[in-house]
C-alpha cells in the first residue's frame, strides 16, 4: 500500500467536506468505494482524487435525489450522459412540484370553505345505462402507478374485445372499489363492454389462472355524472369533479348504488387539454 498516496477516512472526510458517516453510507451503497480497505483493521483509505466524486454525490443529495438515481448519474458513461440523467431527474421533480402546487390550491379552497365555488364549475346530470357485458381487469395500484396502469389495462382489454369477444360495445370505464392514494391501493377495475358474452367467457377461460381478468354482467344503472376535460382528469382536479357529483347527489336526495367510476368516451391520444374526454360518475338510486 502506498501510504503517501492515501488518506484515512477522517482526513479524506475533511478534504471532501463530508462526514465519515456519510462516506461509510456511500461505500455501502456503492456510490464511493474506498481506494483501499485494510484487511486486518477494516480501516478505509481514500485517494485525494476521489474528493471530486465525493463532493458531486453530496451536491446531488442537496437536490433530494434518491441514492439510486445518484448512482445512475455518477455511473454514466460520460459527462453528457450524466447531464442528461440529471436533466431527466429534475424534469420529474418539476412535474411533481407542479402537481403538488395544484394540490395545494385545491386544499386551500377546501380549508377556507370555498368548496361550493369549485363545485359550481361542474354541471351534473343523470343518465340511464342499460345492462351490458364487460370484460374486466382488476389490480391493487397506488396513485403514482394509476395513470399508466389504466392506459395499459384498457388497451389490453380493448384489443381482446376486438380480437376475441365480438368487438367493443361501449365506452370503456374504470371502477374504484376503494380509494387510491399513495397509501391506499384500491383495488381498481378496468372494464370494456363487449358484444359477445359467450365468446368473452371462452376468452377468459383460455387465459388460465394467474390473471385477474373476468367477465361481468353489469346491471342496468342510473348514473349521476359530470363531464370533464383531459386537463381535469389529472389529480387533484378530478377530485373536485367527484366531490361536485357527491354534493349534487346529496342536494337531490340520491343514494349511492355502487362504486364510483370514470367513463372514457373519447380518443385520449388525439384529445387536447380542453377537450371533453371523461365522465366522472356514481351509480345512484
Amino acid at each position: 500500500m502506498d501510504d503517501e498516496a492515501l488518506l484515512t477516512i477522517g482526513a479524506f472526510a475533511a478534504r471532501a467536506r463530508l462526514s465519515a458517516k456519510a462516506l461509510r453510507l456511500y461505500d455501502r451503497l456503492g456510490l464511493l468505494a474506498p481506494a483501499h480497505v485494510d484487511e486486518v483493521s477494516g480501516y478505509r483509505y481514500y485517494r485525494a482524487g476521489q474528493a471530486e466524486r465525493a463532493r458531486l454525490v453530496a451536491l446531488l443529495r442537496q437536490l433530494d435525489m434518491p441514492l439510486a438515481r445518484i448512482a445512475e448519474v455518477i455511473g454514466a458513461a460520460d459527462g453528457d450522459e450524466a447531464a442528461e440523467r440529471l436533466t431527466a431527474y429534475w424534469a420529474d421533480v418539476e412535474t411533481r412540484i407542479a402537481a403538488q402546487r395544484t394540490l395545494t390550491e385545491y386544499l386551500r379552497a377546501r380549508l377556507s370553505g370555498r368548496n361550493s365555488e369549485m363545485y359550481a364549475t361542474f354541471e351534473v346530470e343523470t343518465v340511464e345505462v342499460p345492462a351490458q357485458v364487460v370484460i374486466t381487469e382488476k389490480r391493487h395500484v397506488l396513485a403514482d402507478e394509476l395513470p399508466a396502469w389504466i392506459g395499459a389495462s384498457l388497451g389490453r382489454l380493448e384489443e381482446a374485445a376486438r380480437a376475441a369477444c365480438g368487438g367493443v360495445a361501449g365506452s370503456p370505464f374504470v371502477v374504484y372499489h376503494s380509494e387510491v392514494t399513495q397509501e391506499s391501493d384500491g383495488p381498481v377495475e378496468s372494464c370494456v363492454p363487449v358484444v359477445d358474452e359467450a365468446a368473452a367467457r371462452a376468452w377468459v377461460a383460455g387465459l388460465g389462472r394467474g390473471r385477474e381478468v373476468a367477465v361481468v354482467v353489469e346491471p342496468a344503472r342510473r348514473l349521476a355524472f359530470t363531464r370533464i376535460s383531459k386537463a381535469q382528469v389529472a389529480h387533484p382536479q378530478i377530485l373536485s369533479a367527484f366531490e361536485a357529483v357527491e354534493a349534487w347527489m346529496k342536494r337531490e336526495g340520491l343514494e349511492y348504488d355502487g362504486p364510483c367510476r370514470e367513463i372514457y368516451f373519447a380518443d385520449w391520444a388525439a384529445a387536447g387539454p380542453e377537450d371533453p374526454v371523461c365522465d366522472v360518475a356514481f351509480p345512484v338510486r
